[in-house]
């Protein structure tokens, strides 16, 4: 049987965010959202011909325009505000000049197995100061993802990718694979604008009870 999107209200995310927003923090925390591929690098491509270069481009660009409508917007940057190609150790540079509080990074999966579906995160292997909440925060983001769109949960994985391996030291940092452009289901919710712009919403208001949590 198919799995279906589940129809999320918008709304009601939104009016969460705004409850969320509306706590004090002590401090302004900064985050790096690395937005993946880019440019020449088309990272994975989906069976109906998306990109993933192009999927997490428009998720982080809807989140910055989310974070702006907020009354205490988050301080957010990215690596990547077009489609160029950046190379990895200038996105971890980014982050360390930054002096970055979190850094996320955005990524859709893909599979030979065109059954294979659902989120997945993944923290360093390198063990350092930020292991243990890098994986409590990817593992909020994935649980409430998963839980809003009808994803199935992959859970908190362990891998030495570069963009994970020389940020860990310096802040929390979680990679995020948002489904499969190799599954058909998948991939034809990922190319609908209103799913991106829930995902968008889940990752921000994630990322703020992380960061208003005081962790």
């Amino acid at each position: 049987m198919k799995k279906v999107l589940k129809n999320v209200s918008f709304v009601i995310l939104l009016l969460k965010m705004c409850f969320i927003f509306g706590q004090e923090t002590t401090t302004q925390k900064r985050i790096v959202i690395d937005v993946g591929h880019g440019g020449k690098d088309t990272g994975a491509i989906g069976i109906n011909k998306i990109q993933e270069k192009d999927i997490v481009m428009d998720i982080a660009i809807a989140i910055l325009k989310l974070n702006k409508e907020l009354k205490k917007p988050l301080d957010i940057y990215l690596t990547r505000y077009k489609d160029t190609l950046i190379s990895l150790s200038d996105r971890t540079k980014l982050a360390k000049i930054l002096k970055a509080d979190l850094f996320v990074s955005l990524h859709c999966n893909h599979s030979d197995n065109p059954n294979a579906r659902g989120v997945e995160v993944y923290a360093s292997k390198k063990q350092a100061k930020y292991s243990k909440e890098s994986v409590f925060v990817g593992y909020q983001i994935e649980k409430t993802l998963c839980k809003a769109i009808g994803y199935d949960s992959r859970g908190v994985k362990f891998a030495n990718f570069q963009v994970l391996r020389e940020t860990i030291s310096d802040c929390p940092s979680v990679l995020l694979e948002l489904g499969f452009l190799s599954n058909w289901d998948e991939s034809f919710y990922l190319g609908k604008p209103e799913t991106l712009r829930t995902m968008a919403l889940i990752i921000l208001m994630e990322l703020s009870n992380y960061l208003n949590a005081g962790l």
